[in-house]
């Protein structure tokens, strides 16, 4: 039996699962230094063929890349952190000086601060990375984080205003990082802002169906064309460019999305039509939910002894 020989518990999951969607990498049994990327497919009739592949150089090279996004994010953080410091101190400047270059220095106030929520994300990103598959399993009460994510998406400051938001919640809890999971959901209700105008509406729901438990953020904005979807969680892909610039996005908030539902062994999934608005959905396996706590029963009055 193939469960005999390689005793991974990676491959030993991927073949229990029966369904072997996608390929499993794994360390090499002759050679801890050398990675294998494993896929096993329908061969002949109740037959199965295994196909291993040496991608060490790839993986890599892939490591070489997250260290130096990783590195140079960091390096960028100090020196991004004293130019702002130094903006913001000559904006206030009362000699006059401020008045003569109010524009420049608000230009330069707003792209700063841009280029920090740029490293912040990198970082973030780079983080999720390092941590595939190690997310640990805290009880996340869902129901109170969406709450408070709306509360404070409703106080945000715009001039164009922000649009209604309703909120509908199961009290169904999940097991995962409560830092990542908000960080996440907080990404989906913002993009849903930037993109429908003041008067309409979005509406945020959790709950649990035959799939798992569903996060489903619902706008009526503007829009995005079938072709872009395969492509939104891409790093800095923008259907706007300069539109997502104007409204202050980084193009890193649905890779981190992606990211971290990876991590809980959930899904994106999204559905969008020009000009009626988009749905994008978390859909969490029924093994992240944790069972809702009983709600105690009353006591009898007539049940207690003297009464």
């Amino acid at each position: 039996p193939i469960r005999n020989l390689l005793r991974t518990p990676k491959f030993l999951e991927y073949v229990n699962d029966g369904a072997f969607r996608g390929s499993v990498e794994i360390k090499s049994p002759a050679d801890d230094h050398t990675r294998l990327s494993i896929r096993i497919v329908p061969y002949g009739e109740h037959q199965h063929l295994l196909l291993a592949q040496d991608v060490t150089e790839r993986h890599r090279l892939e490591r070489v890349r997250k260290d130096f996004v990783a590195n140079v994010s960091h390096e960028l953080r100090t020196p991004l952190t004293v130019i702002s410091g130094f903006i913001e101190n000559l904006r206030h400047d009362e000699s006059g000086c401020a008045e003569r270059w109010e524009r420049a220095l608000g230009l330069m106030g707003q792209q700063s601060a841009r280029m920090q929520r740029i490293v912040e994300d990198l970082l973030l990103l780079a983080s999720l990375e390092g941590t595939q598959g190690l997310t640990p399993r805290e009880t996340v009460e869902v129901r109170e984080m969406l709450e408070e994510i709306v509360e404070e998406c409703e106080a945000m400051d715009s001039a164009d205003g922000v649009p209604r938001l309703s909120l509908s919640a199961e009290p169904v809890r999940v097991l995962g990082n409560i830092h990542q999971l908000r960080s996440a959901f907080t990404n989906l209700v913002t993009n849903a802002i930037k993109y429908t105008p003041a008067g309409g509406s979005i509406s945020v729901r959790w709950f649990t169906d035959a799939r798992g438990g569903v996060l489903e953020v619902t706008d009526t904005g503007e829009g995005v064309a079938a072709e872009h979807l395969p492509r939104l969680t891409e790093r800095f892909y923008r259907v706007d460019a300069g539109r997502s610039r104007e409204k202050g996005g980084t193009g890193l908030g649905l890779a981190i999305v992606k990211h971290v539902l990876q991590n809980h062994g959930a899904r994106l999934e999204m559905e969008s039509e020009v000009g009626k608005g988009s749905c994008f959905r978390c859909v969490f396996p029924d093994c992240r939910l944790a069972p809702v706590a009983p709600v105690p029963a009353r006591a009898d009055a007539s049940n207690i002894p003297g009464t």
